[in-house]
C-alpha cells in the first residue's frame, strides 16, 4: 500500500541583524509605546502573562497574550483577530541572540502562518514591511508604523 504524502506547510520566518543590543529589541517588542512606534497603536501590558491590544482600525483590536517576555525571547499567542481569523491560535516568536560589537540577531517565526492560508501573501508582505520597521526603530529610533508614508506607499 502506498500512501500519499500530505503537503507540509512551512511557517513564515525571517531573520534580522540589529545595530543595537538585545535589550533594545525586547523593549521594542514589549513596551506599548515601542510597538506603536514601529507597528501600530498598542495598549496593554507587554510583560510575561500580560495582554497587548493592537489597533488596526477595525472594530476589534488584535489581542495578543504575552506568553514569554525574557531577555532573549518574546512569544505572543494570538488570542483574538476578527479581521484576520487565520491568525487566531497562532504564535509569534522573536528569538534574539547576541551578535558582535554590541549588535544582536533575531530569528522571527509566525507559527501557523503558512502558504496554506488565504491571507499568507498579504501577511508575508505586511511582516516584511513591519519587521523592517522594527529594525529601523531599534537602529535609528524611527520606525515606519501603520499609516506612515512608507506603509501607505507599500499599499498602493
Amino acid at each position: 500500500m502506498t500512501g500519499t504524502a500530505l503537503p507540509r506547510f512551512v511557517d513564515y520566518a525571517s531573520s534580522l541583524t540589529f545595530a543595537g543590543p538585545p535589550e533594545k529589541v525586547v523593549e521594542a517588542l514589549t513596551d506599548p509605546a515601542g510597538l506603536t512606534a514601529w507597528w501600530t497603536p498598542t495598549s496593554g501590558s507587554g510583560a510575561e502573562g500580560g495582554q497587548l491590544r493592537l489597533d488596526f482600525g477595525w472594530d476589534q483590536p488584535l489581542l495578543l497574550g504575552v506568553h514569554t517576555a525574557r531577555p532573549i525571547l518574546v512569544v505572543w499567542d494570538v488570542l483574538v483577530c476578527t479581521f484576520l481569523p487565520d491568525w487566531e491560535g497562532t504564535s509569534i516568536v522573536f528569538d534574539i541572540g547576541i551578535g558582535n560589537h554590541g549588535a544582536c540577531d533575531m530569528f522571527f517565526r509566525h507559527h501557523g502562518l503558512n502558504v496554506g492560508l488565504d491571507c499568507y501573501e498579504t501577511c508575508h508582505q505586511g511582516w516584511a514591511h513591519f519587521l523592517g520597521s522594527l529594525k529601523a526603530y531599534v537602529d535609528t529610533g524611527v520606525g515606519n508604523p501603520r499609516g506612515s508614508a512608507a506603509d501607505q506607499a507599500r499599499r498602493r
